[in-house]
């Protein structure tokens, strides 16, 4: 999902520079909710990857020959997409390097990962794609929540409230969950605590809840549309995340946000770009950190060091009311 997020400044850029063009999105099963309402957009194309994987690719790629588009920009590095875009009959093909069929692509764009001293945000990256077209001025990411969206979280702002995404994909990017509960001991009681995530992660929400000793603290966990979170995070005086799909949803809105860096560090380039953001990382100087570009599903040195070594204290100065 955040993929799909720090892609919408091509859209964004492509529309400012060519207006009366017609902008279809190809997106992944389950993921086209955040995009629902763009307004530069002509058609979501969805494909289902986890049924009939094969059989949709070519369904897919039967209907992207029939609109014979004069561009087709391919932002991934998997081959399925570098096959999808070979076949395309586009007029003009653009693509990283690093995807296995780039070699045919009509433009190959050099894909760099930013290290220590040399960050390159994913948005940056995603844009060199398409630097021939226009200036080179740094387009935002957005998303565009409706003001349904808006009003179905109109009665929470009726309270100061912050928002905590605790889950992530993967375990060496999320936050242990007994360090959010010290953390979140230590939260003004002033403040309303939102609990925020899909519905697979509302199990981990509970716990929290439940295990958390406070009155003010809420599980809306599954609740919610992607959009409809969007805009409870807008009106947070902040948000709690992982480096992870919600990092991207404030940044998309704006919202404040402070991401927290476990495994993985902001100089991969999938950093917050609110204006009101914070990174929180360790202070230790771990030989294993960064472990990977991704995350793990456990600790290759079996400590979590990265993580258990964050202060609570540090993440509390990061709220302002």
């Amino acid at each position: 999902m955040g993929d799909v997020v720090l892609a919408t400044p091509i859209v964004e850029k492509l529309h400012k520079v060519f207006p009366d063009a017609k902008i279809d999105f190809i997106i992944r099963k389950g993921n086209e909710g955040i995009l629902r309402g763009h307004p530069f957009l002509n058609e979501i194309i969805v494909l289902d990857k986890q049924k009939n994987k094969y059989r949709n690719l070519f369904k897919i790629i039967s209907q992207i020959r029939k609109s014979r588009y004069d561009l087709l920009i391919n932002l991934q590095r998997f081959g399925s997409s570098g096959f999808i875009t070979v076949l395309s009959k586009a007029k003009h093909t653009i693509g990283f390097d690093k995807n296995p069929f780039s070699i045919f692509f009509s433009k190959r764009v050099k894909h760099i990962i930013g290290k220590k001293n040399s960050n390159i945000h994913e948005i940056d990256r995603n844009l060199s794609l398409i630097d021939e077209y226009g200036d080179k001025t740094r387009i935002m990411p957005r998303i565009y929540p409706s003001d349904n969206d808006f009003k179905k979280t109109e009665s929470f702002n009726e309270n100061i409230y912050i928002c905590i995404a605790p889950a992530s994909v993967w375990f060496t990017k999320q936050y242990p969950t007994e360090k959010w509960l010290g953390f979140i001991r230590i939260i003004p009681e002033h403040l309303n605590i939102y609990l925020i995530g899909s519905d697979k992660e509302r199990e981990l929400c509970n716990e929290i809840v439940n295990e958390s000793g406070r009155k003010n603290i809420y599980n809306e966990a599954g609740k919610f549309s992607i959009l409809e979170t969007a805009a409870l995070m807008k009106n947070s005086v902040m948000n709690f995340v992982n480096d992870s799909a919600p990092l991207h949803f404030a940044s998309a809105m704006n919202a404040p946000v402070t991401a927290i860096y476990c495994s993985t560090v902001p100089e991969f380039g999938f950093g917050p770009l609110s204006d009101n953001s914070r990174i929180v990382q360790t202070l230790e100087q771990l030989d294993c950190r960064p472990c990977g570009l991704h995350g793990f599903k456990s600790c290759p040195e079996n400590h979590y060091e990265c993580a258990y070594s964050i202060n609570s204290e540090d993440l509390l100065k990061n709220i302002t009311n």
